[in-house]
């Protein structure tokens, strides 16, 4: 039996989320055995709409903590913390097309 993700985000904080696993470092970076957090869908599609995986990289945003500093990742941060944990809110990439 497979083990059970946690059911809080650990970039956004909202409790009673399904979560996805999200390497720090992305895979194809070198972060296969790296570092990884639980976030929930909202905020990990968020992640890679705005930024590539070699920009994560490139960005020093390898720490949930980076991620959360960074301004892009602060405004959403602000405004998904007030979304109840129910909703599912679509992703608009950087360039404005919606991502789901």
């Amino acid at each position: 039996m497979g083990k059970k993700h946690p059911t809080v985000c650990e970039l956004c904080g909202r409790e009673g989320v399904q979560t996805t696993l999200h390497h720090l470092t992305p895979r194809e970076e070198g972060g296969t055995f790296l570092p990884t957090a639980y976030l929930c869908m909202p905020c990990h599609q968020q992640i890679h709409a705005l930024f590539t995986n070699k920009e994560l990289v490139l960005l020093g945003l390898t720490t949930v903590e980076a991620l959360r500093q960074h301004e892009k990742m602060k405004k959403y941060l602000k405004w998904i913390r007030k979304q109840p944990s129910s909703k599912v809110p679509r992703t608009k990439t950087a360039k404005g097309k919606k991502h789901r």
